[in-house]
């Protein structure tokens, strides 16, 4: 049942090991933390410590060994993937380093689509003002074939941010940025969570970019604890 009283995101216990050719890589070792509606969170970690694999259980992409993932105290873990597919469609926002665009559509039906799954209207205005907001003003209708890495990572964010989402979950955001892109980027999910509540969990190798959200956690030998 869902606990309005309770964090947003309780993270508990979570296990993650990957086997291949007899050998067992354990990725995640009894995870734990919580995230609060309306703060922002970096999540930091060395590179291969396993912050993209606790960000796509997360989303409920992939499952774990072991742990729970409470949404308002709904266990993601336990539920089919029809219900996690429609919280990620209209609760849920999802940027992960591999883009989530549709290589055929352009840039504002992609946007458009993320809206219809939902169930929302007045999908193509929104998607171009959102697209537009992210400095791609003159990409709307090009395919993601056309659209550089950034900006790619750019309209992936407009797909994941265009529902209002109440939780964003975005593994290097800024990764393919210039400075005064990945800034622009930032200020909006950062007004977001100022304004409409919007929780953030950011994976980010920038100490700057840490040390603008409310709360620092690192990954360490599979383990999340205080930065």
């Amino acid at each position: 049942m869902a606990d309005p009283s309770g964090p947003l995101l309780r993270v508990e216990g979570l296990s993650k090991s990957f086997h291949e050719r007899g050998a067992e890589t354990r990725v995640l070792r009894g995870a734990s933390f919580d995230v609060a509606a309306g703060e922002t969170t970096s999540l930091v970690g060395t590179s291969g410590a396993g912050k993209s694999t606790l960000l796509a259980v997360l989303a409920g992409l992939m499952l774990p060994d072991a742990g729970a993932v409470r949404f308002e105290g709904a266990d993601l873990v336990a539920i089919d993937e029809a219900r996690r597919a429609r919280l990620r469609a209209s609760r849920i926002g999802v940027v992960l380093q591999s883009d989530n665009l549709v290589p055929f559509l352009t840039a504002t039906e992609n946007v458009e689509l993320a809206v219809g799954l939902a169930g929302g209207d007045d999908a193509r205005p929104r998607a171009r003002k959102l697209l537009s907001e992210l400095g791609l003003r003159d990409r709307l209708d090009d395919r993601p074939t056309r659209l550089s890495g950034g900006e790619s990572q750019r309209a992936s964010l407009a797909v994941a941010l265009v529902n209002e989402p109440d939780l964003l979950l975005a593994d290097e955001v800024t990764a393919e940025l210039d400075s005064a892109n990945a800034d622009l980027v930032i200020d909006i999910i950062l007004d977001a969570a100022r304004t409409r509540g919007l929780a953030v969990l950011l994976v980010t190798h920038d100490p700057e970019l840490a040390r603008r959200t409310d709360r620092r956690l690192r990954l360490v030998d599979g383990a999340v604890v205080e930065a």
